[in-house]
């Protein structure tokens, strides 16, 4: 069963090179009083969040780096999601909202025959099917049927919050969890390349898009079931990923 709760410490030598206490890592660097100002004042972070690293993992370490408390996101990416991750700080975390309300852009992949319990590999394939009668002319069929404004049915192990408690941790306790369908819209929606049982996609969508609910609803209506296997975010709005810096760049520069 998936344990989104204790994604971190489950990889926290990947992220902090320490098997240790890394609920606060010690960061060593030295930022005059000007840059933290600057950073108060309020400046928009193009980050490509690296694989395995929780969104709030970069806040925590951007906020520990540039030593103000006023820093958040524009928008969670899950830990095995790669790409770009917009970081607010100071005065203009007040942007954060316009940022999430943008369009946004994912690549990735679908992996035919299987599904998983929280529709990516943070759970292990199961329900396993044969694919061998699925074409091409299939799944381009197929993908008419998700665009456009459709309802969409977000993952049980979401953090979306019932009565106060995230959905995954209900799940986790066993609890029957029903999410609410929500309307969304994809705009644009490319199969890019096909190597069975592994689409590759391009997917331009609305705020409130589960691109895990994504690949789980396409392999239903395939008949053989499907998954999330790789996901990255390009583009929100007008911010591309290829402006964005990794976590150690960003660190780097402020030495």
């Amino acid at each position: 069963m998936a344990k989104k709760e204790t994604y971190f410490s489950k990889h926290k030598a990947l992220i902090h090179g320490t098997t240790g206490n890394v609920s606060n890592p010690k960061i060593n660097i030295k930022i005059s009083e000007d840059a933290k100002a600057a950073f108060a004042e309020g400046k928009v972070l193009l980050i490509d969040k690296p694989l395995h690293w929780t969104s709030f993992d970069v806040v925590r370490k951007i906020r520990n780096s540039i030593q103000i408390k006023k820093v958040g996101h524009a928008g969670t990416l899950d830990p095995l999601a790669t790409g770009l991750l917009i970081v607010c700080t100071g005065k203009f975390t007040k942007k954060i909202n316009d940022y999430m309300a943008q369009q946004k852009e994912y690549t990735g992949s679908i992996t035919l025959g299987a599904t998983t319990p929280t529709y990516d590999l943070e759970s292990e394939p199961e329900n396993v099917k044969n694919f061998d009668a699925i074409t091409l002319e299939m799944i381009h069929a197929t993908v008419s049927n998700f665009l456009g404004e459709i309802e969409q049915l977000p993952p049980v192990y979401s953090a979306i919050k019932k009565e106060g408690v995230p959905l995954y941790q209900l799940a986790r306790r066993g609890e029957a969890v029903t999410p609410e369908p929500r309307k969304i819209r994809i705009d644009e929606f490319e199969i890019v390349k096909v190597q069975l049982p592994v689409i590759y996609f391009r997917v331009v969508c609305s705020t409130g898009t589960y691109i895990r609910s994504l690949a789980q609803d396409f392999g239903q209506a395939l008949g053989c079931g499907g998954y999330l296997s790789e996901l990255r975010r390009t583009k929100i709005g007008d911010c591309k990923v290829e402006d964005a810096i990794g976590v150690d760049q960003f660190i780097q520069s402020l030495q």
